[in-house]
């Protein structure tokens, strides 16, 4: 088997195998056939591989059956960028057909696996979540959840007063509000704030004060900035101590608002980013490995091998005429070096 990304690919729309299957080939070019035809997908492809695994036959035959079998219409060679970001690496893939296809076809068909791979892999269905029925809740807390004022109603009426309380003192003061929980999901202005303390601990707030702060903050991702530049506009010439670190960023947030921007706007002697070219299959010459596309190399071969195969297809077999000649001569020689 070949590394992840690299050997054999099956093509789609095939027909089931049968017994006649490529009974049109010489004989080399269906024993080659008949092998790649049964390799599972993944499987190498290379010469040199297939030389090891067929003991019938060396690098250079099955080179040419290869080449033969390109001309069929079973196989096409390709190469095709992968990575991500600026690292690019190139893997070589052979797709094989057991039925034989025309030029049109294959051409269509690699632009389509083509497209299929650019194509944006389309985000899983989030799982749908499955309601949990909600039991009755036990007498006992049911019973905990009954207020006070609800259970000295439904007390029987044989039982005790209570004994009088002692006067009470002046009535404590009632406990502040929890504050209100944030969200899990926060914005990036809350973020970028939050970053501030980890920049310069001159600017570390707290999270009431990134809460506080955060309007102030968004208006400025409003205007076109990122979290980057806020946060140095933010960090820039910072006093040798800051007494109150909120105060300080919110008047700095005020003062230092960047302008508004129009859409489309760039800075002067810069240029929008050039999108990214799609990456595309490059059919490669199944004789020379020279990379084209699809439409380019028409029979898999690029055009200084494909004029070469045509010319040695061509070319015609001695006739019996020129092989008697040729055996006399062999014959004479032979006569000859007998002589004395």
């Amino acid at each position: 088997m070949a590394k992840p990304g690299y050997g054999k690919r099956s093509a789609l729309a095939q027909q089931p195998r049968t017994h006649d299957d490529f009974a049109l080939l010489p004989t080399r070019e269906r024993y080659v056939a008949g092998f790649v035809d049964h390799l599972p997908d993944g499987a190498a492809m290379s010469v040199k591989q297939l030389a090891k695994q067929l003991p019938l036959y060396g690098q250079q035959a099955i080179g040419t059956a290869l080449k033969a079998l390109s001309v069929a219409g079973h196989l096409r060679r390709v190469r095709c960028s992968v990575g991500a970001g600026d690292e690019t690496r190139w893997v070589f893939r052979t797709f094989w057909s057991r039925t034989a296809r025309d030029n049109e076809w294959w051409t269509t068909y690699l632009a389509t696996e083509d497209a299929s791979r650019t194509a944006a892999p389309a985000e899983p269905p989030a799982p749908t979540a499955v309601p949990e029925t909600e039991s009755p809740a036990p007498v006992s807390v049911l019973r905990q959840r009954t207020p006070p004022e609800a259970a000295s109603d439904t007390a029987p009426p044989t039982a005790p007063p209570a004994a009088p309380a002692a006067p009470a003192g002046p009535a404590a003061p009632a406990a502040p509000p929890a504050p209100a929980a944030r969200p899990a999901a926060f914005s990036p202005a809350y973020l970028a704030l939050a970053e501030l303390g980890r920049k310069d601990i001159r600017l570390a707030l707290s999270a009431d004060d990134c809460a506080a702060l955060e309007p102030q903050a968004a208006a400025w991702f409003a205007r076109g900035v990122d979290a980057d530049y806020l946060i140095a506009a933010l960090t820039a010439g910072l006093p040798a101590q800051v007494d109150c670190p909120p105060r300080f960023v919110r008047r700095r947030l005020a003062d230092k608002i960047p302008p508004h921007r129009p859409a489309g706007h760039s800075s002067p002697g810069t240029s929008a980013p050039a999108p990214s070219p799609a990456r595309r299959l490059l059919v490669e010459c199944t004789d020379c490995g020279r990379p084209g596309l699809p439409e380019a190399l028409p029979d898999g071969l690029c055009r200084p091998c494909r004029v070469a195969h045509t010319e040695s297809q061509q070319a015609t077999s001695p006739g019996p005429t020129e092989i008697a000649a040729v055996k006399a001569h062999m014959a004479n020689l032979r006569d000859l070096l007998k002589a004395p």
